[in-house]
Parts: C-alpha cells; structure tokens; sequence
C-alpha cells in the first residue's frame, strides 16, 4: 500500500518562502498525477496543485505565480515551493496522487503546518 510522507512546512513572516517535499512509497507513483492540497482551521480541504506523471501542471488561481509543483519520479517524491507568503495560505498540506479526474486515492498522510504569521 502506497504511504505518503509530507515535510518542510513551519512559520514563515509574510513574502517567505517554504519548500515542502512529499515522499511517497510503492511503485505506483511515476504513473499517478500527484497533487498538493491544503486545509486551513475550519475550512474544507482544498486543491492547491497538480502535477502530471509527465510534467503538465495546474495551479489554483489564489496560489498561480507564487507556488511550484514538482516532482522527481527517481525518488517518489513530489515538491511544493512556495513564494511570497501570505497569511492565507496558512494551512495544512498534504499531497495524494490518482489518476483521471481523482487525485485522492491513497490514504491520506498526516500532513505538514504552514503558518505565515508576523
């Protein structure tokens, strides 16, 4: 069963900057469309990004031109570099990957804590 494993968030002044990596096990992810998506406190999960086994992205319009998805299929892992913070995008992030129009079809990780706080 594929785990996912998602690192790098911590508190960062508003126009910071956060790399978070998600490591995924199994040998299923080369072939998945990986996505990042983010909660904040009381607010329903949402997509952030994706990313295709073949390098096609899309953006959320409240994260395009500051955020970057990317992966590295050698390492099973998928990157979220995030530019200009600002205190929205507060939140857990979690990455999931799938295929066609769903990207949450592995068990979800625990997550990593962004907070843009000065």
């Amino acid at each position: 069963q594929v785990q996912l494993v998602e690192s790098g968030g911590g508190v960062v002044q508003p126009g910071g900057s956060l790399r978070l990596s998600c490591a995924a096990s199994g040998s299923i992810f080369s072939r998945y469309i990986m996505a990042w998506y983010r909660q904040a406190p009381g607010k329903q999960r949402e997509l952030v990004a994706t990313i295709t086994s073949g390098g096609s992205i899309n953006y959320a319009g409240s994260v395009k031109g500051r955020f970057t998805i990317s992966r590295d299929n050698a390492k099973n892992t998928v990157y979220l570099q995030m530019n200009s913070l600002k205190p929205e995008d507060t939140a857990v992030y979690y990455c999931n990957g799938g295929s066609g129009i769903r990207w949450d079809l592995i068990p979800w990780g625990q997550g990593t804590q962004v907070t843009v706080s000065s």
